[in-house]
């Protein structure tokens, strides 16, 4: 109980200095405030993004490989000279892992083009990207339909005229009308529209399938050199659930080299590439980022700290014949120092509370002004707090520590 006494009475000082000295205390109060609203915004910030990045990763499946001719890399030395006579990922690759491959949950051989044209009657939506895939696309991409049915495996075989398009083309075309079984014309020929994905919005990576088209592969070999660069093809292997990424990436790139009729020695012929990459790389950043979040807020911090630490010693001098009438009266050394270090620790609550106000409200105006929503988690609420009692018990220790050493006799004569 005297230790909540001691606490009440401590933010009640506080408050006290505050009221009564606003200006100063205030301008004390700033840096803290900038420091943690600097911190916070920054962790807020790399914390979304995280967020928005997994979920794109969740989409593209986190146990997927690209088997593609191009490696991805984020290195400004990238040596294209020894990939460009790579020969494309091709059907029969296909065919043979699809064969051969013990460890996939699903196989496909993919293709796109973009900046086509579909029509439906009068009605016409540009900027179109069009994907051709095999019969696993439902089960090596996470999508949803909201109308509609996926292809049927004897479609996706005979290569028959049917598409699955996004909501946006959808609601281009066809307004409020149901788009199944009606015709459209695309790529010079007449198709039926079999389903809709539903509405997704476009994820960190600018991907969405709210303005593709996705037709059978064996439909656009009539239509598209599939084999072409132009178009680039790939082949998309998600793994089992229970088998992790590396056993698959090297059963995969074994099964690879002996299609490929690679010698052992030889350097692959193909890259395979994985959402880990590019998770890796933004894991780099995002350290990078907020390194400088901690230095920036950091040097505010330290600043409060300092004034924090200046206004309790005018604090103690104010209230020296105080604290010698509680001493006289029989306080103890450490209710004078807790008494203190609370005090500097409720201002430096204050301080942080301001700061986490701020960005509050900073991510309210930026989540009105555009798409991009900051959230603010408990975990850098928990933070900013804790920054603050830190710096709090650091800045009043020694102001209290010399209140607690006062002589109650010359403290009362003061």
């Amino acid at each position: 109980m005297i230790i909540f006494r001691l606490i009440g009475e401590s933010f009640r000082f506080a408050f006290d200095a505050l009221r009564q000295n606003k200006l100063r205390t205030m301008l004390s109060l700033l840096a803290i405030t900038i420091g943690i609203f600097t911190i916070i915004t920054v962790f807020s910030a790399v914390d979304t993004f995280r967020g928005k990045l997994q979920a794109s990763v969740d989409k593209l499946g986190s146990n997927t490989i690209f088997v593609q001719k191009w490696p991805w890399s984020f290195s400004d030395n990238y040596p294209w000279w020894k990939y460009m006579n790579r020969p494309q990922p091709s059907l029969r690759d296909f065919q043979s892992l699809k064969e051969r491959m013990e460890n996939a949950k699903g196989i496909t051989f993919e293709i796109s083009t973009s900046n086509r044209t579909i029509k439906y009657r009068s009605n016409s939506v540009e900027g179109v990207t069009i994907s051709a895939a095999s019969q696993d696309f439902d089960k090596t991409w996470n999508f949803e339909l909201q109308d509609g049915r996926y292809f049927t495996e004897t479609e996706s075989n005979n290569g028959a005229p049917v598409l699955i398009m996004g909501a946006d083309i959808a609601e281009g075309l066809f307004g409020s009308e149901d788009p199944k079984g009606k015709q459209v014309q695309i790529l010079g020929r007449r198709l039926t529209v079999i389903g809709v994905f539903k509405k997704e919005g476009e994820d960190i990576f600018g991907t969405t399938l709210d303005k593709n088209v996705n037709i059978p592969v064996n439909f656009a070999k009539g239509v598209l050199d599939i084999q072409s660069e132009r178009y680039d093809p790939q082949i998309t292997v998600r793994g089992n659930d229970n088998v992790s990424l590396d056993e698959i990436e090297s059963e995969l790139q074994g099964l690879m080299r002996s299609i490929r009729r690679i010698r052992p020695g030889q350097e692959d012929d193909f890259a395979l590439n994985k959402t880990s990459i590019i998770s890796n790389k933004l894991d780099s950043m995002f350290t990078m980022v907020n390194w400088a979040g901690w230095i920036i807020g950091g040097f505010s911090i330290l600043v409060g700290g300092f004034s924090i630490a200046n206004i309790m010693f005018v604090s103690v001098k104010e209230r020296t014949n105080i604290i010698g009438i509680q001493k006289s009266l029989g306080a103890k050394n450490y209710f004078i120092l807790l008494q203190f270090i609370f005090e500097s620790i409720s201002l430096c609550i204050l301080g942080g509370l301001l700061g986490l106000v701020l960005v509050y409200l900073m991510a309210l105006a930026i989540g009105a002004a555009t798409d991009f929503h900051i959230i603010l988690g408990l975990n850098n609420i928990a933070l900013g707090i804790g920054i603050s009692i830190i710096i709090g018990t650091i800045s009043g220790f020694w102001p209290a520590y010399s209140a607690s050493k006062l002589d109650p006799v010359e403290a009362i004569r003061s």
